[in-house]
């Protein structure tokens, strides 16, 4: 048993994606510094505590997570669909939380688990490889891309999904981020440009409709305005950003030094809000500045061409759309934290992956990047088909 184990841990770091582990941890240990610093003045270590376990578990998630043969699993593919809707509706259980501050139940806890748990975070990467089944299959049995059944198929599976969740835990934030996940792997895919511009326009239609109506809450629509306007509101739906704004600015070049930053080690509860969470962004750039910041960004990029170098070479083009899936959530993720920062994205409650606090989040990260490491390792002895026509 432990020689199978060692025989097995030896095949794994000659051919898993180290530089990709790499990568991760970097990013991790580096966010980890960070949730240090701005947890500080609170006083104990217990966030730096359960992100240290969370990414050691992490890294056993990825090795794990590697020896996942997709194919395989796919076949299950009813159970995982009904696993992702099955731990969304447990949500609506005495075991969903959240709380007015937040205004949605987008977290599960579990007795005797001493941490919460969100559902978005797991059924994103299931998501991920059901709609990548979908496509391959869509693409080598049907050999049909371009014809309207094809697009609402894959279409249907996504709104059911972000409705579902949406309007179940009421996190706008992550239902977003299914969307764009759909929307870059059936580009690369090689769905029909058509029906992207009819997708968009619909949505663009119903989103003014829902606007116009007062079918979207006022402080969802607030979330909205303020990014436009800063001087809306700037002590409620403004005041976060402004704060983030405040702290970025003054950390200049190099930073006001770490563990120095006038508003990250404030007491005063009129300092930059969730600063170990959604503004760890901000936090960097006041402590670190402007190359602090640079180097968040480049380590993230990195970890996203890396997956898409992995997609690029995959041996079939399943393979190749979990990994552009697995990218998009990357991207999007980073994009709109970063813009929430610098007040040019609404405050939607996404977290910057790697760096922000959360254990379950950067747990199922890790799982994820093992996933794409356990593509590339197949691609080094597989005959290789030609992948999604956009990465061709």
């Amino acid at each position: 048993m432990l020689d199978r184990m060692k025989n097995g841990l030896d095949d794994f770091f000659q051919q898993a994606d180290l530089l990709l582990l790499g990568l991760c941890c970097t990013a991790s240990v580096y966010g980890i510094f960070l949730i240090y610093s701005a947890t500080r003045y609170r006083g104990g270590n217990r966030s730096v505590v359960m992100q240290s376990v969370a990414l050691g578990l992490g890294i056993l998630a990825y090795i794990l997570a590697a020896q996942i043969d997709l194919e395989a699993l796919l076949k299950r593919w009813v159970w995982i669909a009904a696993f992702n809707v099955t731990l969304i509706v447990l949500l609506l259980t005495p075991l969903g939380i959240g709380g007015e501050e937040m205004g949605n139940t987008a977290w599960l806890r579990f007795p005797g688990i001493p941490v919460s748990i969100g559902p978005a975070e797991i059924v994103k990467i299931t998501f991920i490889i059901l709609l990548a089944g979908q496509m391959a299959w869509l693409r080598e049995e049907k050999h049909d891309l371009k014809s309207f059944p094809a697009a609402m198929m894959v279409a249907g599976h996504t709104i059911f999904l972000m409705g579902l969740y949406v309007a179940i835990s009421g996190d706008m934030g992550n239902g977003i981020v299914f969307f764009f996940i759909f929307v870059c792997m059936a580009f690369a895919a090689g769905f029909a440009l058509r029906w992207f511009l009819l997708l968009f326009a619909g949505i663009g239609g119903a989103a003014y409709a829902a606007w116009r109506l007062d079918l979207i809450p006022l402080y969802q629509k607030e979330r909205f305005i303020v990014v436009f306007d800063h001087e809306y509101d700037p002590l409620g739906r403004g005041w976060q950003q402004r704060r983030s704004m405040l702290a970025l600015g003054s950390g200049g070049f190099f930073g006001q030094g770490y563990m120095q930053g006038t508003q990250t080690q404030s007491l005063s509860q009129e300092s930059l809000p969730w600063r170990h969470t959604d503004f760890i962004f901000s936090v960097c750039g006041e402590e670190l500045g402007l190359l602090g910041c640079i180097a968040v960004m480049l380590l993230l990029l990195a970890i996203i061409i890396r997956i898409l170098i992995v997609a690029r070479n995959a041996v079939t083009p399943f393979h190749c759309n979990v990994c552009v899936g697995v990218a998009a959530m990357l991207m999007f993720q980073t994009i709109i934290n970063i813009g929430m920062c610098l007040f040019v994205m609404p405050v939607i409650g996404i977290t910057l992956p790697f760096f922000s606090y959360g254990g379950s989040s950067l747990l199922t990260l890790f799982a994820a990047m093992g996933i794409v490491a356990g593509i590339k390792m197949r691609s080094t002895s597989t005959i290789r088909r030609p992948p999604p026509s956009i990465l061709r």
